[in-house]
């Protein structure tokens, strides 16, 4: 069985992609635009953030 875990980069890296993709959902959904940008950018926020709230981090 393979354990999945993320290593402090990439829960890093993530972490980075989820704030900028709801920062970017934000400016979408205040200017009224399109809602095929919103569902991209909030799918791509939240699963970003259920993989680092549900997969452990390993200690380097």
């Amino acid at each position: 069985m393979t354990d999945l875990a993320l290593t402090p980069a990439l829960a890093t890296a993530l972490f980075v992609v989820a704030c900028l993709a709801g920062y970017r959902y934000r400016r979408v959904w205040k200017a009224e635009g399109p809602r095929s940008q919103l569902w991209l950018f909030g799918l791509i926020a939240a699963i970003s953030l259920l993989v680092l709230g549900f997969l452990p981090i390993t200690g380097v």
